[in-house]
């Protein structure tokens, strides 16, 4: 694990590794750089990979003062790219990593930025009744104020029962049922420092990103879980229609990490995506 400092002195740890063309990968909330671990086998051949844990994840110590909200994550990105001096990057973005990507967008353009895929996310999570696309397609301020007790109460078991309680039935069942899997997720998240992860809960979920969508004008490959926990294909379908000249896949039967199920076809996707002229 190496690190760059953010230009509030912030120490961002990440993992590089590697050759070819720049390929950066944004984990989602709650994760880390290994959400990656999978893909690096086939990107390794001809990509370099950056993998970044983000502020207040991973190994980072809390910092109150410099919180990891969306606008501050995408100043990191724009920091790590400088740093390294990145130009012609292929960005991957799952759920947060999108947000972060499309935050990026707005505050520093697109110059460094070759190719975009985004993995599973709207432009906006909250919804209201012009706006029916984001969490579940009704999450406006009543469930948003519940979620945000449940974080303050029992931090782990608020996440898991945000990605539980969705629209995805096979996780609702798994999670009633406590299986392993949903054990494994409740230990792991309660390694994690809530704190931080609140706050970034709140600036994720105060975003609206649905005007920087037509302003993306290099190539955009959108991966949708069929089954998403938190989207229906119609948010999948909006976004990619906002998007000038978007690639949407949608992987059937599989959830809000739609990557993580079909490893293999994902894999094969993004690299065509890269190669692509």
């Amino acid at each position: 694990m190496t690190h760059f400092l953010a230009d509030d002195g912030t120490r961002i740890h990440l993992q590089i590794s590697g050759d070819g063309s720049p390929v950066v990968m944004l984990h989602g909330w709650t994760s880390s750089h290994q959400e990656w671990f999978p893909f690096l086998g086939a990107l390794h051949e001809r990509h370099r990979v950056y993998r970044w844990d983000a502020r207040g994840h991973g190994g980072h110590a809390d910092d109150p003062l410099n919180p990891p909200t969306a606008e501050r994550m995408a100043r990191d990105l724009h920091n790590l790219l400088e740093h390294y001096q990145l130009e012609n990057v292929c960005a991957v973005g799952h759920s947060m990593g999108a947000l972060t990507l499309w935050q990026y967008i707005r505050d520093f353009g697109t110059d460094r930025i070759g190719k975009f895929c985004f993995i599973d996310q709207s432009p906006k999570l909250m919804t209201d009744n012009d706006w029916s696309h984001g969490i579940y397609g009704s999450f406006g301020p009543d469930k948003a104020g519940e979620m945000m007790n449940w974080l303050h109460e029992d931090f782990a078991e608020a996440v898991l029962k945000l990605t539980a309680l969705g629209l995805n039935p096979r996780a609702r069942e798994k999670y009633l049922a406590n299986a392993s899997g949903w054990q494994r997720s409740r230990e792991a998240l309660r390694a994690q420092r809530p704190g931080p992860l609140i706050d970034c809960w709140a600036s994720l979920t105060a975003a609206d990103y649905r005007d920087v969508l037509a302003h993306i004008d290099k190539p955009a490959l959108l991966i949708y879980g069929g089954e998403s926990n938190f989207y229906t294909a119609e948010t999948a379908h909006h976004v990619a229609s906002r998007i000038p000249d978007a690639l949407l896949h949608i992987y059937e039967g599989t959830d809000h990490s739609p990557h993580q199920w079909q490893r293999e076809r994902f894999t094969r996707d993004l690299m065509a995506f890269i190669d692509r002229e």
